[in-house]
């Protein structure tokens, strides 16, 4: 079953679907995960087709990585993915056989952090906060975050909302072609995610982060998350926030992970408030590719922490937050000045709240200081 709206997820273009008006698409399949891989890849082919030649562009100028090289990673990717990720590499399967795009190279655009910056990670993108229920105004557990990346992949940009054959729903932010970024699931667990990049990068036999980040998503028990992120080996460096709200009057959680090859970092919150930017916070023994080069990282995440400041949090100081623009432009409302390349370009291209007690994603076309609102997407009515 399919439910999608077409169009180009750019600029603050509204899309309106399900009586809501959005800023970008959605997409809705439902059935077996290669059955709504087939749908999801069937609905946006144009999408994934013109997705996947622009990053097979960028990883011949930005990475010496030809055409031919990059589908040898996506098969290796596929391998790896199969193995220890066997129901993505269905779905991921699917949104190739649905697409008509070479099923490699459907992997290794969902390599992509791997392919452009696996072991030289420059990139600062994303902010991410979690709040405890004990501290927000509503009494409900919260993420949030800014995607920071390139503005040319503003265009491909979509939402992806799956019910599997057992009824699990998930709805995530994505890129035409992959599975999750931000997002959660109908048992209340959701993830934010910061990319990070540590000497470790690089090692061969990983699955690619955004398909371990859609493991996590697929996981219904905080617990289980949490060994999905551990278990599954990793040739990249990643940043999951993830919290779960439980209901029944059981306070939720929330807890970061700083996942690198061969090893696992972990941050609770304080006062119950946690923020991540892109370098590594926890004492693992590696080297941080940021510490060698510098970052706007080293002051977002604090000074994040330090704007929510102190007693209930609603979600407009949240918001606030991530419109702040302390440092511009490389600040936590990112803007894409300055940059000193084209292919160094970096925006805030979406800002996204995730209410895990309500099952809903509120999301606003980035840059967030020039959001006019934020768009409103339940779980609750996706699917009949």
């Amino acid at each position: 079953m399919i439910r999608v709206v077409e169009g180009r997820a750019q600029g603050v273009v509204a899309f309106s679907v399900f009586g809501m008006d959005l800023p970008l698409p959605l997409i809705t399949v439902e059935g077996t995960p290669g059955e709504c891989g087939i749908a999801y890849g069937n609905s946006a082919a144009d999408l994934i087709a013109a997705n996947t030649a622009n990053y097979l562009a960028r990883f011949a100028s930005d990475a010496g990585i030809d055409a031919a090289s990059a589908r040898r990673f996506g098969s290796l990717f596929r391998d790896a993915s199969h193995r220890h990720a066997p129901r993505v590499a269905q779905m991921l399967d699917g949104v190739a056989e649905g697409s008509g795009v070479d099923v490699t190279e459907i992997y290794a655009l969902n390599g992509r952090s791997e392919l452009l910056y696996a072991g030289n990670n420059a990139a600062t993108e994303c902010t991410a906060i979690g709040v405890l229920d004990t501290r927000t105004a509503s009494g409900h557990t919260l993420l949030a975050q800014n995607w920071d990346w390139h503005p040319a992949q503003r265009p491909y940009a979509l939402l992806l909302a799956t019910r599997d054959e057992h009824g699990s729903q998930v709805l995530a932010l994505t890129e035409a072609g992959m599975l999750a970024k931000a997002g959660f699931n109908d048992a209340g667990l959701g993830v934010c995610v910061n990319l990070l990049g540590s000497d470790r990068d690089g090692r061969s036999g990983g699955v690619p982060y955004h398909v371990l980040l859609r493991a996590v998503l697929e996981a219904r028990v905080l617990g289980t998350a949490i060994a999905a992120a551990c278990a599954t080996p990793r040739g990249c460096s990643i940043n999951l926030l993830v919290g779960q709200a439980f209901g029944d009057g059981i306070p939720g959680e929330v807890l970061d992970m700083e996942v690198a090859p061969g090893d696992v970092g972990f941050l609770n919150p304080v006062d119950g408030v946690i923020t991540h930017a892109n370098h590594f916070e926890a004492p693992l023994p590696l080297f941080d590719v940021l510490r060698g080069i510098g970052s706007a990282s080293f002051f977002r995440g604090a000074r994040s922490r330090r704007l929510l400041g102190d007693g209930l949090l609603d979600e407009s100081r949240i918001r606030a937050v991530l419109a702040d623009h302390g440092g511009y432009p490389q600040s936590i409302c990112r803007h894409d000045v300055h940059a000193p390349s084209a292919a160094g370009l970096t925006e805030s291209l979406y800002a996204v709240l995730l209410d895990l007690d309500e099952r809903r994603m509120s999301i606003a076309a980035g840059p967030p200081c020039q959001a006019d609102k934020y768009h409103d997407i339940r779980l609750d009515g996706l699917f009949v």
